[in-house]
């Protein structure tokens, strides 16, 4: 865990912890099977992706917010990033999961098949540009009429989860 987090303060910035998406995962586990770290041949953390429970609205449909996704900044653009991507999207559908949403850029993310097509009626619990707000249907319908804030669901981290 201290090596995943030094690595998204290093790819990442301080800032990181005010994003809205940071809002969403604060105080939570991410979900069950879906954390993920890529290590290169010596054993050290190199890039990491994790996806959160998260409720689309009030009494809306479970999904999944992605992020943050990190690579170690010297090895940018060497395939991490998009491995990650592809283990965590098709985790996701193995384990059932009906949709992933994420706040990114649409240029990096449309390729996996990320768009803002059907995010228009949900927003974040916070400040946040509308059109970085994407989404990846992983079953058909599953994001058909939602609406409203995106609020955290799943477990929540508990104080023995941080003795070590």
């Amino acid at each position: 865990m201290q090596a995943r987090e030094a690595l998204l303060d290093r790819a990442m910035g301080p800032k990181r912890r005010k994003k809205s998406s940071e809002k969403l995962r604060r105080g939570r586990r991410p979900s069950e099977g879906l954390a993920f770290v890529a290590r290169d041949p010596s054993g050290a953390v190199v890039g990491t992706v994790r996806l959160w429970d998260v409720t689309l609205g009030e009494g809306g449909p479970a999904a999944l917010l992605l992020g943050p996704l990190a690579v170690e900044p010297g090895l940018k653009s060497g395939g991490i990033g998009s491995a990650l991507m592809r283990h965590a999207i098709g985790e996701a559908a193995r384990l059932g999961h009906g949709a992933i949403l994420l706040v990114g850029d649409a240029p990096y993310y449309g390729r996996f098949g990320f768009s803002a097509d059907r995010t228009g009626s949900l927003a974040m619990p916070g400040p946040y540009e509308r059109h970085r707000l994407l989404a990846l249907e992983l079953k058909e319908g599953s994001l058909d009429g939602t609406a409203g804030t995106i609020k955290a669901a799943g477990r929540k981290v508990k104080a023995l989860d941080f003795v070590a």
